[in-house]
């Protein structure tokens, strides 16, 4: 699987999003009041100790070149960790993916924004009908602290993917990781030690579990989109929400509703369209996003 088809591609993108599911699922098992700041410092610092072998690839000349940068994705990585730690700990597992999968419709909407991106109709489109599909996952009756806490991860996601066009091109993706997560432990630290619960064996378990996983991730992201156009495999990652749905009706006995399943399809489908129409663009040799100039 080393990601040069796009067949290979997409079942690296499909692994890639199930080893997600399976660090949210160590999130989930977080006994109820568990000290969130405790394990989101703990997964950070393990994130990094995974990274470690892979040092070779860090740009020792442009090490901390983007500090700035670095340092306010980082914190806002921060945010969107402990956002995500009390969204999966109150919300049914898939109810917290479909949120989470509001991060590439605000995407747009910020590159609309501040990069001044011209949205096509079926960007709009998507747009509308993903914010929509929210509001019914939701509904008036279901919206709480958790749910807030899931769009808050969403945003923060959204934000991350939208500023990494500010860092520097000649960091490698490793790089740009190894200083992400290098960044956040001061501010993780202080908020663990203000937090002042004691060490649990179980959170180091499930920190360890949600790093390794989440890092698995990232890996077979970079891999499946180093030899292959984003826009002819990334529908791929919308399978994550499949694994979602079953994992969390096996190992959590939670059964979607109708609700769910027609707000996942107003957030799902529209963007799974914009990217076979971005694909299609691209084999016609347009720009897939066409931006003001």
């Amino acid at each position: 699987m080393s990601g040069k088809t796009v067949n290979s591609a997409i079942l690296l993108l499909v692994i890639g999003n199930a080893m997600a599911i399976a660090s949210d699922v160590f999130i989930k098992l977080l006994e109820p009041g568990a000290p969130i700041f405790q394990f989101a410092f703990l997964r950070c610092v393990l994130t990094l100790a995974f990274l470690l072998p892979l040092a070779g690839q860090l740009n020792r000349g442009q090490l901390f070149s983007g500090l700035k940068i670095h340092t306010l994705r980082a914190h806002i990585h921060l945010a969107g960790i402990l956002c995500m730690v009390v969204a999966l700990s109150n919300l049914p597992l898939a109810t917290a993916n479909a949120l989470f999968y509001g991060a590439p419709i605000l995407v747009m909407v910020l590159s609309a924004v501040i990069f001044r991106e011209r949205l096509t109709p079926l960007s709009v489109l998507a747009v509308f009908s993903g914010f929509t599909g929210i509001v019914v996952i939701l509904r008036p009756v279901e919206f709480n602290w958790a749910a807030i806490a899931a769009l808050g991860s969403a945003l923060a996601l959204a934000i991350n993917a939208v500023m990494v066009r500010k860092l520097p091109k000649q960091q490698s993706t490793v790089h740009k990781l190894f200083l992400n997560y290098l960044l956040i432990l001061p501010a993780a630290g202080a908020l663990a030690l203000w937090e002042g619960a004691e060490w649990s064996p179980g959170i180091l378990l499930s920190a360890t579990g949600s790093a390794l996983f989440i890092l698995g991730y990232n890996i077979t992201v970079l891999l499946a989109y180093q030899q292959v156009d984003a826009n002819q495999v990334t529908s791929a990652e919308y399978t994550g929400l499949i694994w979602a749905v079953l994992i969390g009706w096996i190992g959590f006995n939670e059964m979607p509703d109708l609700w769910f399943a027609v707000g996942s399809a107003m957030i799902v489908v529209p963007l799974i369209m914009v990217g076979l129409h971005s694909c299609q663009r691209s084999q016609r040799g347009l720009r897939p996003y066409p931006a003001n100039s």
